[in-house]
């Protein structure tokens, strides 16, 4: 038995890397450490090519990292891989299942790899597809077959779960729906989740704790509100005019270091967000230029710092790519 005082993962000075094509290197992970408390929900936000995917295929013995140390309860993977596939599910950023085998009887031949499993109806009940049971994949719907990923990620009823952007590609409602799933798992059934993104509000909304990483190196790690505490401030405002407006004047305001617009004004009023370093000035300077401009501004919000900004002022650059 491995003790549950240990943390679920504990990464030391991770490091991989790749010979790049032609010659050269390619440093994936940069000396990555970091823990995972036991029950935990901890995610890993980054964009793509950030790493995300390395740090967790080497966490599950996927594989081997050039240097540092890895333990998932306490047990290295790369001494003890079998006792560590016992002890995890994982949900990979694609799969492929049986065509032939209806999902009842996939999850029973997945369970059948284990020696401790789980009842494939109530892994279906579980994820929401008790009534899909004698359906084949190809009959179910994108968010059908990522609540399928997760249960097959459960077959071995698992103390820790790996997915890997398990919601890129789905419409809101359908992402919407596997975060509640999410969270029941990890609030109700006590699993510990270990969840890859590039989603901010995503990881805002699930994760206890959130590690921002970029280029292989981790910028930032901790709650999502301690993240953005530090921000000062920072923030944006949004809000739809009645006509179209100069993005370079708003951008010219006192307090307002960005500008984005979507709507051209043909069907709806053209929508504004402001990214702003001091939103009292901002707000002020802005309604100052609208009366100037004759222009009544409608829905207007002022949206405080989110981990998108604490993105922005640690890497410079967007993050979804």
């Amino acid at each position: 038995m491995v003790s549950r005082t240990a943390p679920a993962v504990t990464v030391n000075d991770l490091v991989k890397i790749y010979p790049r094509p032609g010659g050269g290197t390619l440093r994936a992970l940069d000396r990555v450490s970091f823990e995972v408390a036991d029950g935990e929900f901890f995610g890993f936000l980054g964009p793509n090519g950030a790493g995300k995917t390395t740090a967790l295929e080497i966490i599950e013995g996927i594989r081997q990292p050039t240097s540092g140390e890895v333990r998932v309860l306490g047990v290295d993977p790369r001494k003890d891989l079998d006792l560590v596939k016992q002890m995890i599910g994982v949900q990979l950023q694609a799969a492929s299942y049986f065509s032939l085998l209806t999902i009842t009887e996939i999850l029973e031949l997945f369970g059948s790899f284990y020696p401790k499993r789980c009842p494939a109806r109530q892994l279906l009940e579980t994820v929401g597809l008790e009534d899909k049971g004698k359906a084949y994949v190809r009959h179910l719907s994108g968010g059908q077959q990522r609540r399928l990923s997760v249960a097959a990620a459960m077959v071995n009823d698992p103390e820790v779960i790996f997915l890997d952007e398990p919601t890129t590609g789905l419409d809101p409602q359908m992402r919407h729906s596997l975060w509640e799933l999410l969270q029941r798992l990890n609030h109700d059934e006590g699993k510990t989740i270990v969840l890859t993104t590039h989603y901010m509000e995503e990881a805002e909304l699930l994760a206890d704790r959130v590690a921002i990483i970029d280029h292989g190196k981790i910028k930032a790690i901790g709650t999502p509100r301690n993240l953005i505490a530090p921000l000062d401030g920072v923030g944006h405002i949004e809000f739809a005019a009645t006509a179209p407006v100069d993005v370079a004047e708003l951008a010219s305001l006192t307090g307002v270091s960005q500008v984005t617009s979507s709507g051209d004004g043909s069907l709806t009023a053209p929508s504004y967000r402001m990214a702003v370093t001091d939103p009292r000035s901002a707000v002020t300077s802005l309604f100052n230029w609208a009366d100037g401009k004759k222009l009544d501004l409608r829905g207007l919000e002022v949206v405080p710092g989110t981990l998108e900004d604490v993105f922005l002022q640690l890497t410079g650059r967007e993050l979804r790519e």
